[in-house]
């Protein structure tokens, strides 16, 4: 899958329209502009930032429908969602195995440098237990929160 180097704007809407037809989904000039702003960005933006940013190109788009497709950016795996016990979501691009980073205080989250398999901590689960994936959150307060 894809993760957050640079694609040529084509090449990125070619992503999503085969990624799309292979799930069942239309491609749409909403969704490609939600998944290039997602793209082109190492941030990771909550719905609303992503509905301000999305503005500024399509006008008429609405929250609503930024939200659904960011959910079918997730649900064809061209994007993660980031979700907080406050109910708070983020979504990234990148779709590989990373850890994230959370400042307590303002709420940026950024990715861990590192290979995520030599930084695991050794975790053994109960026999016949299938584990399907695995998060891993570093938390703390970033350099402007520490001031």
């Amino acid at each position: 899958m894809p993760t957050t180097e640079r694609m040529h704007p084509e090449h990125v809407d070619t992503v999503l329209r085969e990624a799309l037809e292979a799930n069942g989904q239309r491609f749409t000039e909403q969704r490609a502009a939600v998944y290039r702003f997602l793209r082109a960005t190492t941030d990771h933006p909550s719905a609303d930032e992503v509905f301000t940013a999305v503005r500024a190109d399509i006008a008429d788009i609405s929250l609503a429908t930024v939200y659904k497709a960011l959910e079918t950016l997730v649900s064809c795996n061209l994007a993660a969602k980031l979700a907080y016990g406050d109910d708070s979501a983020r979504y990234d691009a990148r779709t590989d195995d990373h850890y994230h980073s959370r400042c307590l205080g303002c709420g940026q989250v950024r990715d861990v440098a590192g290979e995520p398999h030599d930084l695991l901590p050794q975790i053994h689960v109960d026999a016949g237990f299938r584990v399907q994936g695995y998060r891993v959150e570093v938390v703390g307060f970033c350099p402007a929160c520490c001031k």
